[in-house]
């Protein structure tokens, strides 16, 4: 019998606990290490750069450590943009990708130096508009590639709001030639889960035949939607089959250009969510007729994928790994069915036990809220073997902080 006690980056689980308290959402540095450097690899024959999606896990102490991994940032807020500026970011590292904003937003990423990419033809008649060709920009494409693992996660088919359509591109040319703009990127993003590099490269062919308009581009952005593997038997995507095959395209491209162009990716689930653990503690076992329910002190309020995306999260009984396996399904203590999983085979769970989340890292802590006024869970870094808290719990006061109280006497 195995009696080593669980570890997060050869941290203990109970010392994590101990730390933060339940329910902590905690990272591994070194997971997130391995993932950029497997990047990096993959794609050493071509003019790659890797620019981390925020919006999947957005803790400063983790932006720090992509900055010292060599990513730089893709921003979709300009809330995002100044996430990563104070991060110890450059301007020039963070790409700006925002959807339906307020031009101020723009004219304020203008301002700061930061990468502009857009995806609206009349927002790029009006930035043209404003700055002519003094500021270059990117154009985000929609290639109409239907890709993606749930339709809420696919942005690239004909339905999407996301950005300028592939057969609006004669409207685009006149938009850039009567503005005189200078066009610096080409972007596309088909969602995410995606298993086959054929997607890739169909909207590689369309991007370089776009390009070749735009003889000023110093880039071309494949967006991201690498899939990573969330059950057990689950697939993920062949990182090095997608680089072999993108980067031999890329060379032949590069070969007839005067100015080879870079090619970005925007990775962001791939990044972090193997890192990830969600540490819930079970306050109740309820049996009903039919099911025995484990209730953890966590809900959709901190994790919503399940309820959301109907996505799957592994879960194991870390207080009793070897107990005998039952049948469980895991609910939150929230007033929804928050069900993070029907009927699932999990070591007997005994109520004060510890129950991991895995790929808790992309897509949970960002979409936490306060949802029956509960609180947001604190967040833990295991760096070089050391676990560190690199964000609070909450407390009710500062979830009530931005309320004002008014005079309500009659």
């Amino acid at each position: 019998m195995n009696t080593t006690p669980p570890t997060i980056g050869g941290v203990t689980i109970d010392e994590i606990c101990n730390l933060s308290g339940t329910p902590v959402y905690v990272y591994d540095a070194d997971v997130i290490a391995r993932n950029v450097r497997r990047l990096h690899a993959a794609f050493a024959s071509i003019p790659a750069r890797f620019m981390y999606a925020v919006k999947a896990l957005s803790n400063t102490a983790i932006l720090q450590l992509m900055k010292q991994l060599g990513t730089g940032l893709d921003t979709v807020s300009i809330q995002e943009v100044h996430r990563g500026l104070r991060a110890g970011f450059e301007p020039r590292e963070i790409l700006f990708t925002p959807n339906m904003i307020a031009f101020d937003e723009i004219r304020e990423a203008v301002q700061l130096g930061i990468h502009i990419n857009i995806d609206t033809i009349s927002v790029l008649e009006r930035f043209g508009h404003e700055f002519g060709n003094t500021v270059p920009v990117c154009i985000r494409i929609n290639p109409h590639i239907m890709a993606g693992g749930n339709e809420r996660i696919s942005t690239g088919h004909i339905d999407s709001k996301f950005g300028i359509s592939i057969h609006q591109m004669r409207h685009v040319l006149r938009v850039v030639a009567s503005q005189g703009m200078h066009i610096n990127g080409l972007h596309m993003h088909t969602g995410s889960d995606i298993l086959d590099a054929d997607v890739f490269l169909q909207g590689a062919e369309m991007l370089f035949e776009i390009a070749e308009n735009f003889p000023d581009l110093e880039f071309v952005d494949f967006g991201s939607g690498f899939k990573v593997a969330y059950k057990p038997d689950d697939i993920a995507t062949d990182i090095e089959d997608l680089a072999a095959k993108l980067s031999e395209r890329v060379i032949m491209f590069n070969s007839g250009r005067e100015r080879p162009v870079e090619v970005w990716f925007e990775p962001g689930k791939f990044l972090v969510s193997e890192s990830g653990t969600l540490l819930a503690r079970v306050n109740v076992l309820k049996q009903t007729t039919a099911t025995v329910f484990a209730g953890v002190d966590t809900g959709l309020n901190h994790l919503i994928r399940p309820m959301l995306y109907n996505a799957y999260h592994h879960i194991s009984n870390v207080s009793n790994p070897t107990g005998t396996p039952r049948v469980y399904t895991v609910v939150g203590y929230i007033c929804e069915t928050d069900t993070f999983g029907w009927d699932r085979k999990i070591a007997e769970i005994r109520e004060g036990d510890i129950l991991a989340f895995a790929n808790a890292g992309a897509y949970g802590m960002t979409m936490a809220s306060n949802y029956n006024s509960r609180l947001r869970p604190a967040e833990v870094l295991v760096y070089n073997g050391k676990a560190s808290l690199i964000r609070r719990r909450e407390t009710l006061d500062d979830v009530l902080s931005t309320e004002i109280e008014i005079d309500l006497a009659p």
